[in-house]
């Protein structure tokens, strides 16, 4: 684990034991740290032990005197009274990433490279790591793909730290200064936890005012545009999308559609700037293998191909899906985070039916019909065995549901898991 003789004798309160929280505080009591953690889940606090660990609720105890409160990403800091109470106790409130951030002067030398944006991150992050790992650079993954980065073994000199941060993360960190900074998009999404649109771009833009020195950022041209991104650098500033030559794209598998093209794009870019070789470049693109519930075939039966996109939870990620492919018989729906398919509109013509699910599912189906057939199917299930009657070898059965998972299902992984078992049940 990645632990700093800087936290040593210090204390830390810590809210939220799940993997990250865990992580957190293993690595502040290997670093000599006094930790008094909390969970409501009494199972996540079974299986930490120390003399110096103790259990509290840090709403229920004077936090005067703590170094800082490590929080979950998922605490809302907008409403949570335990930000509140940190704040008037002048106790800092920070995450794992901060403090990874700060255990880095006690590192072999390295890099680091930040993705944030809205969509896109988790394969961006797995496709530099990839390329890396073909090039013979020592790297580790971790943040938001689910890898704590604290848990992680330290790298020898030389390595590459590879980091999905969003913007929650961001929010809870203030000195990463990392040597690549990406942004590959921003578009409307978790504005329950922000003042409108515009204070949930400044938390992504963040990440390039932490960066100092002759630090290099990626950003889209057009990002740069309406956010200002960029304004009063002087550092190196990449534009990812001069760099979208998609020509070879049919030889990267598991890099399908528009919304790929601009993930590929932004990790060449990256690469680059890390001194990856172009031969090394293209052979991490063409053997990439993507991941689990985006845009993942899972099966081809009776020619008909079968593609779990669950990841997609609002209707700008699902858009590029929809481009994808040209016959599509489309799974959506669920708890909705748009009131309209706006961002899907102009692959309508790809669509050959459609199979409303959810709670979004009447919503869906009244904006659709007119434009498309659509049938509410109420549950996964149903849209499956409808969708792999009606379709005809060459079309695609594609779960790209434009919303969150969790009026059915745990999360979009339960669901795209679900969607496998379904389509294996299939005669």
């Amino acid at each position: 684990m990645i632990t700093s003789d800087l936290w040593r004798g210090k204390r830390f309160a810590v809210l939220g034991l799940a993997r990250s929280g865990a992580a957190t505080v293993r690595a502040l009591l290997a670093s000599g740290a006094e930790v008094v953690a909390w969970d409501s889940d009494a199972a996540k606090r079974e299986g930490l032990t120390s003399p110096r660990l103790s259990f509290a609720d840090p709403e229920l105890i004077d936090l005067a005197g703590f170094d800082a409160l490590v929080v979950s990403p998922g605490v809302p800091l907008n409403r949570h009274p335990v930000a509140a109470k940190a704040r008037a106790a002048g106790v800092p409130i920070i995450g794992d990433i901060e403090l990874f951030a700060q255990a880095r002067v006690g590192l072999p030398s390295h890099k680091v490279v930040g993705v944030t944006g809205t969509n896109g991150k988790s394969t961006t992050v797995s496709l530099i790591h990839h390329i890396l790992q073909t090039a013979g650079v020592p790297s580790r993954l971790g943040g938001n793909i689910g890898l704590p980065i604290l848990e992680q073994e330290p790298l020898p000199e030389g390595g590459v730290y590879v980091l999905e941060l969003s913007s929650y993360q961001i929010d809870l960190t203030q000195t990463l200064d990392c040597d690549v900074a990406v942004l590959l998009n921003i578009t409307p999404d978790h504005l329950d936890r922000y003042d409108g649109f515009e204070a949930y771009a400044a938390s992504k833009l963040r990440l390039f005012a932490m960066q100092t020195g002759y630090h290099v950022m990626v950003v889209d041209n057009e990002t740069d545009a309406m956010f200002g991104a960029t304004e009063e650098r002087e550092d190196p500033l990449i534009y990812f999308s001069d760099m979208a030559d998609v020509s070879a794209q049919n030889e990267w598998p598991s890099l399908k559609g528009p919304h790929n093209a601009a993930n590929a794009a932004c990790a060449i870019a990256t690469c680059i700037q890390l001194d990856i070789a172009a031969g090394d470049v293209e052979l991490g693109l063409r053997t990439f293998t993507g991941l689990p519930h985006r845009m993942e075939r899972v099966a081809t039966k009776h020619g008909v191909a079968f593609v779990n996109d669950s990841k997609a939870t609002n209707p700008e990620s699902a858009a590029p899906a929809l481009a994808a492919f040209d016959r599509v018989h489309w799974i959506l729906g669920g708890q909705s985070k748009s009131d309209d398919l706006d961002a899907c509109a102009p692959s309508f013509g790809h669509v050959v039916r459609a199979y409303t699910i959810g709670a979004a599912g009447p919503k869906f189906a009244a904006i659709l019909k007119g434009r498309m057939p659509v049938e509410e199917s109420a549950t996964l299930a149903a849209a499956v065995i409808s969708a792999a009657a009606q379709a005809k070898p060459g079309e695609t059965v594609l779960l790209s549901p434009a919303c969150a998972s969790f009026d059915q299902f745990r999360d979009f992984e339960d669901r795209g898991d679900q969607f496998r078992q379904a389509v294996e049940a299939l005669a």
